[in-house]
């Protein structure tokens, strides 16, 4: 039977046409397609622009009904629950996407990672745990174990925060040397309040090898030396500051003033003191080296040499407290209004979120940033 060229040369063209054919119905498929499911995702978008958000909801979730295996409107429409405070819809959604065989393991952890987030913003800081624990070898690692810090400083699990930041230490996350050390010094502090002497000193002294030059272990360790009566040890820690962390002095110089008078060595504090003030001029090492100054009148001199170089409304009400004035009557008005005034100004001002407190911290009680507080009152910022 002869082969007939023929039917060759026909079935070119026909094979053509039926390509051609079937390519425009995938473009018209394809539009068709973008115009009824993205169209409710789009307007989603533009309330969310609007800051609209009850109606950006009612848009994902009529983009997700139209689309149900779409995971990228879940996670938006996730997101958008959590936003709005609906943590339990938010919660449903990333479980939902959890519950998904069809997941890829990049959006597996990824709606992991939401529905820890969720549990976090919540406050339900044991779901959270498990939620962010179970991230352990995905991409999000990192950023779980940033989270689990904040969780266990939360909930005051020393121990397990200063495991996490010594891990993410050693990923190259940041330096974690003064939180760790921070960490040791909360410990030691449960310890001696408990009795625990031995225990809570070799957590100070790990905290000082830690991060040789944070000033909060000498403090502590000085503070506990003077509760019990050994102000020379107390000394010599306080000393320490000045010759680690000077900038931290302020925080310091009281004690150090009243350890040196305890235990008879007012001449090596005031060398200290004095040092740290030209170095850094500062109301509170000031105050301390005129309560180190043999004679009192030479010591309310420093204030006047201070307000030469500093206008500072602390330093003048200071030295007005054992200023003659022509009626005791009058004086005690005006110490009393300048007291008054400088009460704001002695304050301690967060860096981060503008907390301001009297007293001291090391851990904002506002924002819960560490070292945040320069150990400057806030006259002298």
């Amino acid at each position: 039977m002869a082969f007939d060229l023929t039917w060759i040369l026909l079935g070119f063209p026909i094979a053509f046409a039926l390509g051609w054919f079937a390519s425009r119905l995938d473009v018209r498929q394809s539009k068709t397609d973008y115009r009824q499911a993205p169209k409710a995702y789009f307007k989603g978008l533009n309330y969310l622009l609007n800051e609209q958000q009850d109606r950006a909801i009612d848009a994902f979730i009529e983009a997700v009904q139209s689309d149900p295996d779409t995971s990228d409107l879940h996670f938006a429409l996730g997101s958008l629950f959590r936003r709005r405070g609906d943590y339990d819809r938010a919660v449903r959604v990333h479980q939902h996407l959890l519950a998904r065989g069809d997941l890829s393991r990049e959006d597996h952890a990824r709606a992991q990672h939401a529905l820890a987030m969720d549990y976090l913003t919540a406050g339900l800081l044991d779901h959270a745990e498990n939620a962010l624990i179970a991230l352990r070898g995905t991409s999000f690692e990192q950023d779980a174990l940033v989270a689990l810090l904040a969780i266990y400083e939360r909930a005051r699990d020393w121990p397990k925060a200063a495991d996490i930041a010594r891990e993410l230490q050693q990923r190259g996350a940041g330096d974690f040397h003064t939180r760790i050390a921070h960490f040791l010094c909360e410990q030691a502090a449960t310890a001696l309040t408990r009795g625990e002497r031995d225990a809570g000193l070799a957590l100070l002294r790990q905290a000082n090898a830690e991060a040789p030059a944070a000033p909060r272990p000498y403090l502590d360790s000085a503070r506990w030396h003077a509760q019990q009566q050994d102000f020379k040890a107390a000394y010599d820690r306080l000393v320490r500051i000045a010759q680690q962390a000077p900038h931290a002095m302020p925080l310091a110089a009281h004690a150090l003033a009243q350890a040196a008078q305890a235990s008879a060595q007012q001449a090596g504090a005031l060398a200290v003191l004095k040092l740290s003030y030209e170095q850094q001029a500062s109301i509170d090492v000031l105050d301390a080296i005129v309560s180190l100054a043999p004679h009192p009148p030479n010591g309310r001199a420093w204030y006047i040499r201070h307000l030469e170089q500093h206008p500072s409304l602390l330093a003048a009400t200071r030295w007005l407290e054992d200023e003659p004035l022509h009626s005791h009557s009058d004086h005690a008005l005006v110490q009393r209004a300048l007291t008054q005034a400088g009460k704001p100004l002695s304050r301690y001002r967060c860096t981060q979120c503008g907390f301001e407190s009297a007293t001291y911290f090391w851990q904002c009680p506002g924002c819960q940033s560490w070292d945040s507080f320069p150990p400057k009152r806030l006259e002298e910022l």
